[in-house]
């Protein structure tokens, strides 16, 4: 067998990359799907277009490849995380549209547990705050909106699954529903200490248990695939969330060792070794990965805006036709001139946790143009990387002691003057690989993995190759002063002081 197939189901497109033994990329196949907004503060998915597109991509890859299924050793599965869907056991049809991850539906429902005192033994268990960015109460808010959904589920008609487990169910035909350890730990459902759905949290928040999948390692043997899709079966060995699978693919399985994927948002892992570490400092504590029953854990800090600012300088202001000018235009801009983006345009993520907290530019002159604003919008991505970064280090004192060293993937890491200005923002190193798929291929070392193709973890990350560091280069000083400018910019944002 010569290939491992990934899919990467993302929030706005599905794709499917064939990857070789040597982990070089054989095909690639891209999809994209529509995004519903039904509502203010509403973000939902057809949960068909996600099952069709992911197929079709499928297809495609094999396709240009000339693969067969006899030829693919397994399929590793990555997703878009938290996103929610509920579906008929029986005809394995959705009752509803799926409930994506970004949607906003169930503040109230969250607002209301936290003042009813809930949040502490939800974040003891789980390690998450009470957020409607997480599949609980996305849930509860399906079985008691549609007609006769909790009257179903309690029957055990119904099924739930985040997006992973959705496409295995349509994969195997029915026959497997499971997720990996990854997903589970982003319901708000999943007791991330003993590794089981916790029957308090589900109680509180009316989840019944007969919905929840099975919950297996991130390599595993999940099931085969039906003979007619691909014409023939493949069997799904390995799956995780996308940030998650990123980690695997930066081969960051070393304690101490973060990987910052820079997309539409921006979501940093540190990877904290076997033990839970607590935040003090609103980041979450999460499941990096779990091998043989093993559970590797890792502090998260999720950034809202990262790459969106680049598409708001171009789709929102107009001042770059295309994303890749960003970083020419910026470099060009007025050093004399301190201009900050606080882009806060859906709110802050952590470690301010500010949902009701709005964009504002601060700094301008006369003077200011598209350039300076350009800068500032990229470097505001480098001071949020800061903030997380430095609320790891306080959470976790081990994080301190070794010199950091910041993996980067996604698409603004094409761009070298931001990278640059992250290093120089940081005061830290920022490596960028060879291999840039690396969510897909996390996804596809850990199919590959369980299937005999791909080496041990170590040996595994001995293949991890660097494409370039960029190294600080801007002095203390100016450092400091940069960042003093961005944190009071902050201050002026938030609504929670």
């Amino acid at each position: 067998m010569t290939f491992v197939l990934a899919i990467d189901q993302g929030t706005t497109s599905s794709r499917a990359i064939l990857f070789r033994p040597d982990t070089s990329i054989a095909a690639l196949a891209q999809q994209e799907f529509p995004q519903h907004f039904p509502a203010s503060g509403w973000v939902e998915h057809e949960p068909e277009d996600l099952w069709s597109s992911t197929l079709q991509v499928c297809r495609e890859a094999m396709s240009a490849a000339g693969a067969a299924a006899s030829d693919i050793a397994a399929i590793g599965i990555t997703n878009q995380r938290e996103t929610t869907v509920v579906w008929d056991r029986r005809t394995g049809q959705a009752i509803d549209r799926a409930i994506v991850w970004q949607d906003r539906r169930t503040a109230d429902f969250c607002a209301r547990l936290v003042r009813e005192g809930a949040e502490d033994i939800v974040t003891a268990r789980t390690g998450l705050r009470l957020d409607p960015y997480f599949s609980a109460t996305k849930i509860a808010w399906l079985l008691d909106n549609v007609p006769g959904a909790r009257a179903r589920a309690e029957r055990g008609e119904l099924a739930f699954g985040t997006v992973d487990t959705f496409l295995l169910w349509r994969l195997t035909g029915g026959a497997v529903h499971a997720t990996d350890a990854t997903n589970a730990s982003r319901t708000l459902l999943f007791n991330i200490h003993d590794g089981n759905w916790d029957p308090a949290l589900l109680e509180l928040f009316g989840v019944p248990a007969s919905m929840l999948p099975r919950v297996l390692d991130c390599s595993a043997h999940y099931g085969d695939t039906v003979p007619d899709l691909f014409g023939g079966s493949i069997a799904v060995r390995g799956i995780a969330g996308d940030q998650q699978a990123a980690t695997v693919g930066q081969a960051c399985f070393q304690p101490g060792m973060m990987k910052s994927t820079y997309g539409t948002g921006c979501f940093a892992l540190l990877n904290t070794g076997g033990a839970p570490v607590a935040s003090r400092n609103r980041l979450l504590t999460t499941i990096a990965y779990q091998l043989a029953g093993q559970r590797t854990y890792a502090l998260e800090g999720s950034i809202f805006v990262a790459g969106a600012a680049v598409q708001w300088l171009r789709d929102g202001l107009a001042i770059i036709e295309r994303a890749a000018e960003a970083g020419p235009l910026a470099e060009q801009a007025d050093p004399a001139q301190a201009v900050y983006l606080v882009p806060a345009f859906v709110g802050l993520g952590a470690p301010y946790w500010d949902a009701e907290s709005r964009g504002a530019l601060f700094g301008l002159t006369r003077a200011t143009g598209r350039r300076e604003i350009a800068q500032a919008a990229l470097e505001s991505v480098c001071y949020q990387s800061l903030d997380l970064l430095e609320a790891m280090r306080a959470d976790w004192p081990d994080a301190q002691s070794a010199e950091t060293v910041l993996r980067v993937d996604g698409g603004m890491v094409a761009s070298d003057w931001t990278m640059q200005r992250l290093a120089d923002i940081l005061g830290a190193p920022v490596d960028r690989p060879q291999v840039r798929e690396t969510t897909a291929l996390g996804a596809a070392y850990l199919a590959g993995y369980s299937a005999g193709v791909y080496p041990e973890p170590e040996r595994f990350a001995d293949r991890w190759r660097l494409d370039t560091r960029f190294t600080p280069r801007l002095d203390d000083a100016t450092r400091r002063t940069k960042v003093a400018g961005w944190r009071d910019a902050v201050s002026r944002t938030l609504t929670r002081r």
